[in-house]
This record gives structure tokens, sequence and C-alpha cells, in this order.
């Protein structure tokens, strides 16, 4: 017989805060039954049976089309359900979503006045996923009692956590809820688990906006910043963390007892991510994906599942075109796919829009940071179509071919990032933009050089960055309800934001 925690039978809910509770009693007492259990292994135990906890869920039952509008929700592109039916979702970290869930909540219950049921459900809790931030139990057992962890706990299942629903292609079986959510439980942690492997920052620092590039020197211009706003007592955020949750409180601010188990990592991560905190987690967070369209789609997976406000890519490209110079900005309204890395799950004939919001914000930011107005922006900033590339010498090829497909799709500008970036916001229903700057010119002979690039990167990436951060406020000042576009939704989608 399997070892389990008491079941809790779904009950209902027409309070959004007394659902969330129910929610984290019964994820609490899953965790806490898979904790101890897994501390009685690891001290040698045997004899417990298969041990298994499950996740809690949501679930609504609706019996017609119809919805309560009110003004504010008519604005919104999500919280409610596309028809009638039964809709449920696995949940996981209450202590991490709580802001998150209490919203959707809030919006099920005003747009369709049915009851919220919460229980456990049947999705078992991988015991990996059940480790504290600090943990690191596996390491203090033999190889061959890590083997027998198979026969007493459950580990992460692929099969649960695929991207089914949040690529239009998942059909529930006859019986079946329909999803409340883009992604699953299991799906969640596998990504939060993954974003501390990857930037060396666990979860609960990740801010709702986020800025990628594809250089360090971004990120060596954000340190500085982060650091300036930490000795400023008057700054907006509170906080500024590095890899290793290295954390910086605001002067005058008392560290909290979790700042003590940050230390610097021997070696930055694959993918370093840095945290400019607010209290109201609407700072800003940057990632150094590198180089190539690999890293940007591993990452945007992973950092989806938080469902941020926007990401903007703020990055390098050759332009293409002679009017160009070396420091002039591109402002993406569109984009070349020819990455790959996403041609199985957004298939290329589905189009990648810009989005109205994010283009103004950035556009608007230019002016603001370089004081530059009106039809003079033309003189250092292009609109236009940015390729992006998996091939970094495609300069080489035969025959002139991919110069003659960017010609023919009037791209001004070429990288390995932007598109699969904004590519996977639409696939993910996150807002999306890009802002590249020109560092080279290889059609026109103008290719990077140690001196030249050095000039460059002195010129124009603080520049760059303070562009990125004021759009970020702009964006912010505007309200977040705007940003989720209703070109992000498909015809049947998802309740949860």
């Amino acid at each position: 017989m399997p070892n389990l925690p008491p079941f809790i039978a779904p009950e209902r809910f027409t309070d959004a805060a007394a659902a969330l509770a129910q929610v984290t009693r019964i994820y609490d007492g899953s965790i806490a039954h898979l904790r101890q259990a897994m501390q009685d292994f690891v001290a040698g135990k045997d004899g417990q049976g298969h041990v298994r906890a499950c996740y809690p869920l949501v679930r609504i039952h609706t019996d017609t089309v119809s919805r309560t509008i009110t003004p504010e929700s008519a604005r919104l592109s999500y919280g409610f359900v596309a028809g009638p039916g039964r809709f449920e979702t696995t949940l996981t970290r209450p202590d991490l979503y709580r802001d998150y869930y209490l919203e959707q909540f809030n919006l099920l219950l005003q747009n369709h006045a049915v009851e919220l049921e919460v229980g456990t459900s049947s999705q078992p809790i991988p015991v990996h996923f059940s480790f504290a931030e600090n943990d690191h139990v596996e390491g203090n057992m033999t190889a061959q009692r890590r083997t027998l962890m198979r026969d007493v706990f459950d580990l992460p299942d692929l099969a649960a956590m695929d991207d089914g629903i949040a690529n239009g292609t998942h059909q529930p079986r006859a019986g079946e809820p329909q999803p409340l959510a883009l992604f699953t439980a299991p799906r969640v942690d596998y990504s939060l688990h993954r974003l501390r492997h990857y930037t060396g920052t666990a979860a609960e620092h990740f801010q709702n906006f986020v800025l990628f590039t594809n250089y360090q020197f971004y990120v060596d211009e954000f340190i500085a910043l982060g650091h300036a706003a930490m000795q400023d007592p008057n700054s907006e955020y509170i906080a500024f963390v590095e890899p290793g949750n290295v954390i910086t409180r605001r002067v005058g601010l008392s560290a909290e007892a979790m700042d003590a188990l940050g230390s610097a990592p021997p070696r930055l991560p694959q993918m370093p991510g840095y945290h400019l905190v607010r209290a109201d987690r609407a700072g800003i967070t940057m990632v150094n994906i590198g180089v190539g369209p690999a890293n940007a789609k591993n990452i945007t997976d992973h950092i989806a599942v938080l469902r941020p406000h926007a990401w903007i890519m703020l990055g390098h490209c050759a332009g293409l075109r002679n009017s160009q110079q070396l420091g002039d900005y591109v402002l993406a309204h569109g984009y070349v796919r020819e990455d790959h890395v996403l041609d199985e799950e957004l298939p290329l004939w589905v189009p990648i829009p810009a989005l109205a919001e994010i283009q103004v914000a950035l556009e608007q930011a230019v002016a603001d940071v370089t004081q530059i107005q009106g039809a003079a922006l033309k003189s250092i900033m292009r609109t236009g179509t940015v390729a992006s590339t998996d091939n970094r010498n495609w300069e080489l090829l035969p025959d002139n071919q991919p110069q003659r497909r960017f010609s023919q799709s009037r791209a001004v500008a070429l990288d390995m990032e932007s598109a699969t970036i904004a590519a996977n916001g639409f696939r993910f229903r996150v807002p999306y933009g890009t802002l590249l700057c020109v560092s080279d010119k290889p059609l026109h002979g103008e290719i990077k050089l140690p001196g030249m690039a050095n000039h460059f990167y002195r010129e124009r990436v603080d520049q760059h960055l303070r562009i990125g951060m004021r759009a970020i406020e702009l964006l912010r000042a505007q309200g977040t309800e705007q940003l989720h576009s209703r070109k992000l939704r498909s015809f049947s989608e998802v309740a949860f934001q």
C-alpha cells in the first residue's frame, strides 16, 4: 500500500483567500510528508512502502458560455474560461505564487459566479521537487541507495511536463477536464529547479520584468547600476541579488534571515541572473543568455512559468543596410525565424506580431534617454524586421543564399536570439520586445575588430541598458493589465494568465 499523507477531499469556496489557504494546507502537508520520508530513507530506514504525496488542484464547473463582465474585467484577455465544462489544474509553491493565484481565483469567481473546488489531486509530487532550497540529501547516499529511491519515491515523470497546452496541441481525453492553466504543477516545479541551475539564483528573486542580453558588458553595467541603487536611500528598489543568492539590501534596510544563505559561486552559471528587486516584484531581472538560439529557448522555456509581465531583448546585431551606422538602434517590428529551435512547437507559418505597448515604450525610452525627439529619432533608430539565425558564420555560405533571403524579407538587422525570444513569448503568452544595437555591418566590410569593438562597447552599452530600464519604467507606470494582449490568446484559451 502507498504511504500517503491524509487525503483532503475537494471543498468548495467562494472566497479566493480561503481557497488559497486550502491549497497551501494541502501542499505544505504533502511536502512535509515527503521530506520526512526522505530523511528517514537517507538515515537508512526501510519498510516505508512506496511513499507518495500529491499536488493540490483547483477546479471549476461552468454550464454557460456567458460570463459576468465588469468595466475592469472587460479590459483583460484572461481570467475566464472559453465555454461550459469542467476545468482544473494542479498547483505548486503557493508561497511563491500567492499573489498570482489570488488574482486568478478572484477573476474566476467574478467572471463566472461559480465555486472554486480545491482538493488533493492524483498527480504525484516528484520527491526531488520537495527538497528545500539548500537541501542536498542525495549527496549523502551511496550510489546503490540512490538507485533504490525509484522503488520508494515518485521521480520526475516527463510525460506530465509536456507543453501541449501552451502549444495548442493538447486534446483532453473523454471525461478528462479541460486545462485552467498553461502549465501543470510538475512542469512549473521542473522549471523552477532549472532556473536555479542555469541562473544561479532562486526563483523567489525573479522580477516581473526581464531583460535578456547576449553580452557580458551589459551585465557589468547592470551590476554597477544595481549597487549604486543600493546606496540610494530613496531608490524604488529594495535589494540587488546576484548569482549564489548574494543579496545586497538598500542602505537603511536590515538584512533578512535568508540573506546569510547566499555565497558567490566559484564560477558563474551558464546564464547568470541578476535582480533589482522591488517590494511588489515589479523590479527588473537581467539574464545573460550568451550566444545562440538554443540558450534563448532554454531560458525562456523556464522563465515563462513565473508569468512575467514582459521580457525584452537588448543585444548586438549585424546591420544589413548601408544607411545604418555602428551604434544605431533597431526596434524589431517583425522577425524572420531561421533559428530552427522552435519549428516543431511553433510552425514557421505562425506570424509573430509586434506588441504595440512594448513598441511604444521602447521608442519613447530611446527618445527619453538620448534626448532626440520626433522625426530626428530616425537618425539613430530604425524600425524593421530582424532575422535570427542559428549559423554564426552565415556570411561564409556559398552563393549568397542567406543574403538573398534576408533582402527579400526586408530585414534590417541580424542576430541569433531575438526571434527565438519573441517566438517563445508569443508561444507562452508573455509580452515581448526587441531593441538591438548595430555592432558590425558584415555586408559592407565593417566587421568587428578588437579596437573597434572596445570603442563601440564603451560608447553604447550604458545608454542601451538605460533605454531598456526606462522602457520597463514606462510599462510599469501604464499598468500591467493592458500588457497581456489579446494578440497572444488563442480561440480556446486557458483562464489563468
